[in-house]
């Protein structure tokens, strides 16, 4: 079988988040078939590692969940693999089962992580799962996530801070107006804020970051003849790795002083925290040298940031174009899947 063929036999399998067991099961399935692994499953987490005596260990992640998508419709078109997931990330994830699966001499030792529910709340992670119940499992001296990168590292990554902004009016009828204040009309003001913003670039040891903040949900209104007296405004913030969660969301509330009053509340929904680049790590600079290209930073959220929670330096680095992840046409390709084989495996040996 080609890769194609191996990435394939995982695409079609629907994974959708929460719905890991089954591929779970394949991939521990795969995993025993190398006596030289001890091979563990944690709820739907699989983690194989190498147990020798070498005094350097690398660990290799990748989730095993998609977003929502139609497993049936994974075609092979030529050099090729389209479907859900094809990109992000099981293209990658054929490459590390793969070589995980085959007895291969190496001077470190290797763990294998095969991690669920990463594409919906991280506070689910299954990563974050695995940290909690065996800890032990995650020890590393460096880290690969194999998130997209077409084949170049991506270093470090934002942060991701969620607010809800609810702005306060007062009720009237429609057709005196001028008896009450409009919510919505008021929302208005922070929209067009959010809209003209103008991204903020942070450049941490050589790497640059650019931030992100965008308007991703609205709500309000009471009735079709009613002054709505509330609507409420949800906003995305990507945050740069120099930046805390409390300084991002200080400077948020700055940036939206002149759109919001007395009575309007700006809460903090939720935060991923960013992480720094790790590239003075040498085994990552080393990565960064097999695939001949500089790192670039990762301007989306990953687990990266989980790994240097655990004090792990860790960067992002596996097959597929990042921009086509979570696309309906999102697809992988044969010379991807070669190219993230053959620097993945110099790096492990």
């Amino acid at each position: 079988m080609s890769r194609l063929d191996d990435a394939m036999a995982l695409v079609a399998i629907d994974s959708v988040s929460r719905g890991e067991a089954t591929i779970a099961h394949h991939v521990a399935v795969v995993l025993g078939r190398n006596p030289d692994l001890d091979v563990e499953r944690i709820g739907d987490n699989v983690v194989a590692r190498t147990t020798g005596h070498h005094a350097t260990r690398l660990l290799v992640a990748g989730h095993l969940d998609t977003v929502p998508g139609d497993a049936s419709e994974a075609r092979i078109v030529g050099d090729e693999l389209h479907g859900v997931g094809a990109c992000d990330m099981k293209g990658s994830l054929a490459v590390m089962l793969e070589l995980a699966s085959t007895q291969t001499p190496r001077s470190v030792e290797v763990t294998w992580v095969f991690y669920a529910r990463e594409e919906i709340s991280r506070s689910e992670s299954g990563l974050l799962e695995i940290a909690e119940l065996r800890p032990e499992l995650l020890d590393a001296d460096a880290a690969i996530l194999a998130e997209p990168t077409d084949g170049r590292v991506e270093a470090g990554c934002q942060g991701t801070l969620r607010v809800s902004i609810e702005m306060i009016g007062a009720r009237a009828h429609t057709a005196r107006p001028f008896t009450g204040r409009n919510a919505i009309h008021r929302l208005g003001d922070v929209i067009t804020r959010v809209a003209n913003y103008e991204p903020r670039a942070a450049v941490i040891d050589g790497i640059e970051y650019v931030e992100q903040l965008q308007v991703v949900d609205i709500a309000g209104g009471v009735a079709p003849n009613v002054v709505p007296d509330r609507a409420l405004c949800t906003l995305n913030h990507r945050v740069a790795p120099d930046r805390t969660k409390d300084e991002a969301f200080t400077w948020l509330v700055a940036f939206l002083h002149d759109v919001t009053g007395e009575g309007d509340t700006i809460r903090l929904v939720d935060w991923a925290p960013s992480a720094q680049p790790s590239m003075t790590n040498d085994r990552l600079k080393a990565l960064v040298a097999l695939t001949g290209e500089a790192a670039k930073g990762k301007v989306g959220w990953t687990d990266v940031a989980t790994f240097a929670e655990l004090k792990i330096p860790a960067a992002n680095f596996g097959a597929g174009d990042p921009l086509l992840a979570h696309r309906s046409d999102e697809f992988v390709t044969l010379v991807q899947l070669d190219q993230f084989a053959t620097v993945l495996s110099e790096w492990l040996h």
